[in-house]
């Protein structure tokens, strides 16, 4: 029997933001076990709790329903508000398969079941992405507004841009062509009002078909908007997804250079919604 609650990420209120679900001492369960469940439950990802061995207050695993990840936003995020309510930290450090990284909890006083947490994200291994043809082809967009570039963080993020967020609301891929795309999800971005952008996220590779709120593709589309001079280093973005999904989702991020290498910062608020026990 383990004890899990379900945190809707980069939202504020229920049916907002990107649910996962967070279960509790999971050191007795098998990379096996991990992944039948985050199966079972379908949602984009689950994460598992467990002992930490790099200095970490906790070791955390995150499952797709097809593959682990070494590092993924909104789990993470969803994770941290789930551990701060448990413990009452509100620092913490979280040891995953890409490094150790530290989170900021801030509560919301006047909801228990909310706050506000801010993350470091890994720093990213960029190149140019090589078949960018098949893929705007995959997605039905004609062009890209900036190069077609990957940002490695764990997850292998793909950023196509479009012109504004009425086109992003009518890109309908095809999702079996997408699928031919191993180990990458596809982000579609646009702007939107002022600071603001829009991004949505598409992954059959990742079990996902549409992303609500991806995270760990938030700091790199600040870096993206800033190698490319739309967006200065060192300034906040919003960005808002999930709209098409009738999940609205909010992220804020920050890309700046820090030891001459990209540092990446990513926030938004977390709510709880359900807690449970599950029976293996």
């Amino acid at each position: 029997m383990h004890r899990y609650t379900v945190v809707n990420a980069f939202g504020r209120e229920p049916f907002t933001g990107n649910p996962v679900a967070v279960f509790f001492d999971c050191d007795d369960l098998d990379s096996n076990s991990m992944q039948r469940i985050a199966a079972e439950l379908n949602l984009s990802e689950t994460t598992f709790i467990g002992t930490p061995s790099k200095g970490g207050d906790v070791n955390v695993r995150i499952f797709t329903p097809v593959n682990e990840l070494d590092f993924a936003g909104h789990p993470l995020l969803g994770t941290a508000l789930a551990l701060s309510k448990a413990t009452d930290l509100t620092e913490l450090k979280i040891e995953t398969k890409k490094g150790l990284f530290n989170f900021a909890v801030q509560p919301v006083k006047e909801n228990p079941f909310s706050a506000y947490i801010q993350m470091e994200q890994p720093c990213p291994v960029i190149s140019s992405f090589d078949y960018q043809e098949a893929l705007l082809e995959a997605l039905g967009v004609r062009r890209s507004t900036l190069p077609v570039d990957m940002y490695d963080v764990g997850p292998r993020h793909v950023f196509v841009g479009v012109d504004n967020k009425d086109e992003l609301a009518q890109i309908s891929p095809d999702l079996r062509r997408l699928s031919d795309f191993h180990n990458m999800a596809a982000l579609c971005f646009s702007p939107d009002i002022g600071d603001s952008w829009r991004l949505r996220m598409f992954s059959p590779a990742y079990g996902v078909a549409e992303d609500a709120a991806t995270g760990s593709a938030a700091g790199p589309l600040a870096l993206h908007l800033s190698r490319y001079g739309l967006v200065k280093f060192g300034a906040e973005i919003k960005i808002t997804q999930g709209v098409e999904m009738g999940r609205p989702s909010r992220m804020n991020a920050i890309a700046n250079i820090k030891n001459d290498s990209p540092f990446l910062k990513v926030g938004g608020y977390g709510f709880q919604v359900a807690t449970g026990q599950y029976f293996i």
